[in-house]
């Protein structure tokens, strides 16, 4: 990678901000090769993936005003994932998932004391159907977005609620469809929906 960024002009050439779309492409066909099971393909993709990681760290270290390594990145992650294992590394006890979870989010929330918001942390640039289902369960921590639960428990009185990942995913097409049948755009509109539900929530967090 070194060489390369060194000696290739378009490489020599590339940012952060420019390598973007690249990194988004090459996770997008990590999770294609996943649920193909295209084990193959995943090997590939991993490996592309990673020479987004590096790319990056090159990049960084070339910064003259704050530059970090590979190295750097590597220390840092290690001691994170150090905290955040404690049954693995500090003498905690771990018997199930959930109390992992429960000493993951514990190290984190001592990690990152300055947050004041459930919604602090979570990326913006998520695609907007997996930020929603992260927002509704921070929102419900806090007590938040209980309209969202009573229409959906709504739709399950008429029959409309979906009973499988199979259904959910012919109800939202449905709904895309229905979208586009009316010049709307639903990527905005979930956005536009999603802003007052981060507006809620922080709301609720002031009470």
């Amino acid at each position: 990678m070194r060489r390369v960024h060194d000696t290739c002009v378009w490489s020599r050439a590339m940012t952060h901000e420019a390598l973007v779309p690249y990194l988004v492409e090459e996770s997008a066909e990590v999770v294609d090769a996943v649920e193909q099971s295209d084990r193959a393909g995943l090997r590939e993709e991993l490996g592309d993936l990673l020479w987004q990681v590096l790319f990056h760290a090159e990049i960084a270290a070339s910064d003259p005003e704050d530059p970090f390594t590979l190295e750097d990145v590597a220390h840092d992650l290690a001691e994170k994932m150090t905290r955040r294992h404690p049954h693995v590394f500090a003498g905690e006890t771990a018997e199930t998932p959930e109390r992992v979870l429960e000493l993951w989010n514990a190290a984190k929330a001592e990690e990152k004391r300055e947050r004041t918001s459930v919604l602090d942390g979570i990326a913006g640039s998520m695609a907007s159907l997996a930020l929603a289902q992260k927002m509704l369960g921070k929102g419900e921590a806090v007590g938040a977005g209980e309209d969202v639960a009573v229409a959906a428990h709504d739709a399950a009185l008429v029959g409309a609620a979906p009973e499988s990942e199979e259904e959910l995913g012919d109800l939202l097409l449905t709904l895309v469809a229905s979208a586009r049948q009316n010049g709307w755009d639903a990527e905005r509109a979930l956005r536009g929906r999603l802003r007052g539900l981060a507006g809620e929530i922080r709301a609720s967090e002031q009470r």
